[in-house]
């Protein structure tokens, strides 16, 4: 997930702010980072989002 997606990310349930914990990125070409793992974290509503391979699992947990 490129941090210039980060920037444009809500919480699928409250519409909150997203924190991101990032365990492992890289730096792409552009200079940008990339993000491989880590999570997001809504703390308006408790909900916590796994990021892994670059792409962010946004599905509401009682959808799963």
């Amino acid at each position: 997930m490129k941090m210039s997606t980060y920037e444009l990310l809500c919480c699928p349930v409250c519409k909150g702010d997203l924190k991101l914990t990032v365990t492992e990125k890289r730096q792409l070409e552009n200079g940008e980072d990339d993000v491989l793992e880590g999570s997001l974290f809504c703390e308006k509503c408790n909900a916590d989002y796994k990021i892994s391979e670059g792409i962010p699992d946004l599905l509401p947990k009682n959808l799963e």
